[in-house]
């Protein structure tokens, strides 16, 4: 009646077979589209500061997350699977002032405010990417941005904040210099304007 079970269970590997098997069927798009127009239920996340990678307790909770929406999603319901960090700056700035071996605020006067706060921005970037792929490895189905290109965004911002670029946004071309492409990512007009596509690839 039952398969036999192997007692040394890979279950790294076999999250990867899980994580392909969405990927070839577009599954997350799939149910998406699905519910798209049905009634609405809104899970507004609260997020986890992009400031290191995730904790045993940032799975938890984004595991739980992940049930009440995936079961509001099995009754049909529409949702935004809207992602978020949270990037609030007290800890960002804490952990950047202990990198440069600040002292004081007053050195950050001295570095310069323009310079510390860009700083900041490229932590951000940089644990934001990092934890999109723990929570993707963690199975979280939701709309999430692509890692790379949030180091690309993070690379482009130590090189010059003011250059012009143009990134792919899901109303198409958006431009304007890396500091205002980072300030509009996750912006909700409708959908996110510069939401950088990534899922289960």
């Amino acid at each position: 009646m039952f398969q036999p079970v192997s007692s040394k269970p890979n279950f790294v590997a076999q999250e990867h077979v899980v994580l392909d098997l969405w990927a070839k069927t577009d599954a997350f798009r799939t149910l998406w589209a699905m519910n798209k127009g049905n009634k609405r239920w809104s899970f507004v996340d609260g997020p986890i500061t992009a400031n290191g990678p995730m904790g045993v307790h940032h799975a938890w909770g984004r595991t739980y997350k992940d049930l009440y929406q995936r079961f509001h999603a099995m009754q049909g319901y529409d949702e935004r699977y809207q992602n978020g960090f949270d990037c609030q700056g007290l800890w960002v700035e804490v952990n950047v002032e202990r990198d440069l071996g600040f002292s004081s605020k007053r050195d950050i006067e001295e570095y310069g405010l323009a310079g510390f706060v860009n700083l900041c921005k490229q932590r951000v970037l940089s644990f934001a990417a990092l934890q999109t792929e723990q929570s993707i490895r963690l199975g979280y189905w939701m709309d999430w941005n692509d890692p790379a290109q949030l180091r690309t965004l993070r690379d482009k911002l130590a090189e010059d904040p003011n250059q012009v670029i143009t990134v792919d946004g899901p109303q198409g071309p958006v431009t304007g210099t890396v500091e205002q492409i980072v300030g509009q990512l996750g912006l909700i007009i409708g959908e996110p304007v510069c939401q950088l596509r990534y899922i289960f690839e």
